[in-house]
């Protein structure tokens, strides 16, 4: 089998996985459910993945953010405070709403999945990195004020992740909001206690 092929056969049973758990939950679902479900076979599964729970991992490192925000940070910041941050909080959003089943996996499967939050708290530590770094690169710039960078990030990202939070659930936001524009107002807010 080509090299393409086993990729498009592995993404398409992390996908599979993520629905099907999803909706039923970590312990309804078989190995067995998920590879007919993608057309494979239980042995091409454990060939690839060794286990259920090493398939749902998979899943959350293939399709989570750190290589999309890793981009971002390498590529597309401008050095401008609230531009860089709304960037940032925007891609960040999107790419959270897009995997809103994986996160509800997440959450709801904890107990479940020993070792789980561990081995997938790869992204927000990823992400806390880059905006630590960000902010002491803006610091000695000489636009952004003295502050702990790693407590920045830290709430940066906590405000970010509540956000998503108050809208996992369906139709949970705060009525009348949209997310653009808490997203805006948030980041001017954010920008405006730390520019000097």
């Amino acid at each position: 089998m080509n090299e393409d092929r086993k990729d498009n056969n592995r993404d398409k049973m992390m996908r599979i996985a993520i629905d099907l758990i999803a909706s039923r939950g970590y312990k309804s679902v078989t190995t067995l459910e998920i590879a007919t479900a993608a057309g494979l076979s239980e042995k091409t599964l454990f060939r690839n993945f060794g286990s259920k729970q090493n398939l749902l991992e998979a899943a959350f490192g293939r399709f989570h953010y750190k290589e999309e925000m890793s981009r971002i940070f390498s590529e597309r910041l401008v050095g401008e405070l609230h531009a860089d941050l709304l960037l940032i909080s925007r891609n960040y959003h999107e790419i959270m709403n897009r995997n809103r089943k994986m996160i509800l996996i997440g959450l709801k499967e904890a107990e479940n999945l020993p070792g789980f939050l561990e081995n997938t708290s790869e992204h927000p530590r990823q992400l806390m990195a880059f905006l630590t770094e960000y902010f002491k690169r803006m610091n000695v710039e000489g636009k952004l004020i003295e502050t702990n960078a790693e407590l920045q990030a830290f709430s940066f990202i906590s405000m970010n992740y509540g956000i998503f939070l108050s809208d996992l659930v369906e139709g949970t936001r705060f009525p009348g909001l949209s997310l653009d524009a808490v997203i805006e107002e948030s980041v001017r807010t954010f920008v405006r206690a730390l520019t000097p």
